[in-house]
């Protein structure tokens, strides 16, 4: 992957002065009109930087030629709220057309989102393009599963230098929003091939996710990953203290020694918790592509100059 060298903040500040404004004020309406999709498309900076750098390539529909990477083992049925991204790019492009990348607004956005919830508000470094293909089977082998434990997931973050710490407090991005019965089904009821639960569960949670996620559920039916899924705040690593971690990819950051002492840091600090996040998120975000790029006028397809005839 190529450095981040180019990226800076206030890139825009000539060429669209306005965008960052633009960015926030839809991200405001999505808020109100629906509070999960904030959170929704806050987790597109983690599932597109880790593929091949920040480049929109998640964005990118399926065409006829390329299997897009919204049906990557991790994608499918569970990012959701793309139109977001869909209003702030028409938004952007009445004022500055041709201007503002795709890759650029997943990193706008996924700020906002935090900032409007609640959460801490950072500069962002700008200046992305955006990819001219999708990767899908980078997606499949990079993006980890909600089963993972946390020795997988730092061996993991490792590969993209970032630290233990990154990993626990970029998992705090779990602050908000829902995941699926599906993402927990073998937690509830055949941890690890055992037939049982998973003994880390809070037993009186775990009542409670057995009501939500049955044996017989429509495992699309969905939880909150924390008890103030509305607010980005610390409560996420007061739960995992508790035992109330929702996925297994959660919890196991507190049942792990390496982890541990910072869930329990940032359970009792949320300062300390904020600050590590920002840096975690400006960390993921400097990931970039070393492939050619360009700015999308549609954050689904490539431009037409380079769609193959």
């Amino acid at each position: 992957m190529a450095t981040a060298a180019q990226l800076r903040p206030g890139f825009y500040s000539e060429t669209c002065p306005e965008a960052e404004f633009i960015v926030r004020d839809v991200m405001l309406k999505a808020l109100i009109r629906e509070p999960r999709s904030v959170a929704s498309v806050m987790r597109f900076q983690f599932h597109d930087c880790l593929v091949n750098g920040c480049d929109a390539s998640m964005l990118l529909d399926d065409t006829p030629t390329m299997a897009g990477e919204k049906q990557s083992l991790s994608n499918v049925n569970s990012l959701r709220s793309f139109e977001v991204i869909d209003e702030v790019k028409k938004a952007l492009e009445k004022v500055c057309p041709g201007v503002v990348s795709c890759a650029d607004i997943i990193i706008m956005t996924a700020r906002d989102a935090v900032a409007l919830t609640g959460g801490p508000d950072w500069k962002v470094r700008l200046g992305r393009l955006d990819s001219l293909t999708a990767k899908l089977e980078e997606s499949n082998n990079i993006m980890p599963s909600p089963r993972a434990n946390a020795s997988f997931l730092i061996n993991l973050f490792n590969k993209f230098n970032l630290s233990v710490e990154d990993l626990v407090a970029l998992s705090g991005s779990h602050s908000i929003g829902q995941a699926r019965c599906f993402s927990i089904m073998f937690r509830l009821y055949n941890q690890s091939g055992t037939g049982q639960p998973d003994p880390a569960i809070d037993p009186k949670y775990r009542e409670k996710l057995n009501m939500l996620c049955p044996t017989n559920v429509d495992q699309n039916i969905t939880g909150n990953l924390d008890a103030t899924p509305r607010i980005f705040d610390n409560q996420y690593f007061k739960d995992l203290v508790a035992g109330r971690g929702f996925l297994n990819s959660d919890q196991t950051l507190f049942t792990f020694t390496e982890t541990r002492k910072f869930v329990k840091l940032y359970s009792k600090d949320q300062s300390e918790f904020f600050k590590a996040f920002v840096e975690g998120m400006l960390k993921l975000g400097d990931l970039q592509s070393d492939q050619p790029g360009e700015i999308r006028t549609n954050c689904r397809v490539v431009n037409k100059r380079h769609l193959k005839s």
